[in-house]
C-alpha cells in the first residue's frame, strides 16, 4: 500500500486527520504481523485508540475498509478481510 495515498481519497475527506494519521500509524506497524499475532496487536490498538479518544463510527469504518482495499495489494486485501471476518464474530 503506498503509504498516505488512501488518506487522500475523497471517501475518507470526511474524517478528521488525527483519526487518519493514527489509522495510519497502525496499518504499517500492524503490516509485518502473522494472524496469531494480530489479535494481541489489535487489543493493544484498542487501548492507545482510547487513550487518544480516537474511535470510528461505522460509516467511519466502511469508508475506511474501502479505501484501504482500493490501495492494498492483494496480500494486504486479504488481511484485510481476515480481520473484518474477526470483527464479524
Amino acid at each position: 500500500m503506498i503509504q498516505n495515498e488512501w488518506m487522500k481519497d475523497p471517501l475518507v475527506a470526511g474524517i478528521p486527520r488525527e483519526k487518519l494519521d493514527f489509522l495510519q500509524m497502525l496499518v504499517f506497524e500492524g503490516q509485518k504481523l502473522s494472524r496469531e499475532q494480530m489479535l494481541p496487536f489489535l487489543m493493544s490498538a484498542m487501548k492507545k485508540g482510547q487513550a487518544h479518544n480516537v474511535s470510528f463510527d461505522e460509516k467511519e469504518t466502511d469508508a475506511i475498509i474501502t479505501v484501504l482495499r482500493k490501495y492494498a495489494s492483494p496480500e494486504e486485501i486479504d488481511k484485510i478481510n481476515k480481520l473484518m471476518s474477526l470483527k464479524r464474530k
